[in-house]
């Protein structure tokens, strides 16, 4: 039975001819079915995806294909592409392993909130994001702690090299079950990131009755004036990578991991 591949692009990008020679020929030579379209008009009934652009256009096609339990891979055209394993010029290659079975697929455990997921995190601030705000922490509805911060990351593993990184938070090899809490900015140095279990029930709500503005994956914003609660999605993203793929030579090479500065 031949796969059907859907290859879905960036909104914002202005080559599109170059992407769809990158695929038309690889896909024609293997006499497979695919279409192209852009990440605003996500669409369903594909076996693999193929994603095209940076990291934010991966999360996005992630959360759409969750439910739909359909493999995803990340072609990279922005910057840093963390969640991506390929460029355009390597387009043929890739198929040719897809095709060949040389490949994986990871599940990658993904968070709720409401009627909103995030495969990376849900960053919770106060309604003025320029004044730090007021939150108190209850897990599986046991009493943790008060917070006066700038925010709260509420983080999966696979969202650990993000904005929980650059929040002082731990990085999570990302096939673990757990999620992390991570103050931003705590007006305490007994503030410290928090590992959980990933089934645990997150619920933060204001002392000062406060308006939080919350964030899925930085892309969706939304606003709550009561209590918060994050679970652990019911959907995992499927992210299809090469057999090859080693999550450490990801740290080295696109963090720079463990590279002493030059002088």
């Amino acid at each position: 039975m031949k796969m059907r591949f859907g290859i879905t692009y960036n909104s914002t990008l202005q080559d599109i001819e170059k992407i769809t020679q990158a695929f038309e020929k690889p896909l024609k030579a293997y006499n497979t079915e695919y279409e192209l379209f852009p990440t605003d008009k996500l669409k369903s009934g594909f076996d693999f995806v193929f994603v095209i652009g940076g990291d934010g256009t991966i999360l996005k096609a992630a959360r759409f294909y969750s439910k739909y339990e359909t493999p995803i891979f990340g072609i990279n055209l922005g910057h840093l592409g963390f969640l991506s394993q390929a460029d355009l010029s390597g387009t043929e290659d890739v198929i040719a392993r897809i095709l060949d079975n040389d490949y994986k697929i990871e599940n990658r455990i993904m968070l709720s909130c409401g009627e909103y997921s995030a495969l990376n995190d849900f960053v919770i601030k106060g309604e003025t994001s320029s004044r730090a705000c007021h939150f108190s922490l209850k897990i599986d509805n046991e009493f943790v702690c008060n917070y006066y911060a700038d925010g709260i990351i509420v983080s999966t593993p696979t969202g650990s090299t993000a904005y929980n990184m650059a929040s002082g938070g731990p990085i999570l090899i990302p096939n673990l079950d757990v999620t992390v809490i991570s103050p931003i900015c705590p007006h305490t140095f007994a503030a410290r990131p928090l590992v959980v279990d990933a089934n645990s029930r997150i619920e933060i709500t204001s002392q000062k009755h406060q308006k939080y503005s919350i964030s899925a994956d930085g892309q969706e914003i939304f606003s709550s004036e009561s209590g918060i609660v994050i679970k652990k999605y019911d959907y995992c993203a499927k992210l299809a990578l090469l057999n090859d793929n080693n999550f450490y030579e990801i740290l080295r090479s696109k963090l720079h991991w463990g590279f002493t500065p030059v002088k």
